[in-house]
């Protein structure tokens, strides 16, 4: 076997080793995380069972995935910005707030699909 494939082989499990851990403190630590895992248990099915083809499926099913991404991404932010202080500062609080705008986006984006794939 070549270094380069060795490295390229280990690089890929430490990047998975990495990514269970954030999901495992995801899982473990963050309230909205959790409350959104439970609402994607309940869609995975639901998407699978309501979606009348393979592309209606695939997009009931992507939009409540895309927003696990976002609040993780979102978590990631909180926790950067947290991990420099308590105090209050304009930037923080921007940063906080735009992480959450992007949730509701999300949340947004799997409603209207749900709604214009189920109700039109």
């Amino acid at each position: 076997m070549s270094k380069s494939f060795t490295r390229g082989f280990k690089r890929i499990v430490w990047a998975a080793r990495f990514s269970g851990r954030g999901l495992r403190f995801a899982l473990l630590q963050e309230s909205a995380f959790q409350q959104e895992c439970l609402l994607v248990l309940a869609a995975i099915p639901l998407s699978l069972w309501l979606g009348h083809t393979k592309v209606e499926r695939a997009l009931l099913l992507g939009s409540v995935l895309l927003l696990l991404v976002v609040e993780l991404i979102n978590s990631a932010i909180e926790a950067t910005v947290d991990r420099f202080g308590d105090e209050l500062h304009e930037l923080s609080a921007r940063a906080k707030d735009l992480g959450s705008a992007a949730v509701f986006m999300a949340i947004l984006l799997a409603a209207c699909t749900w709604g214009l794939i189920l109700f039109t």
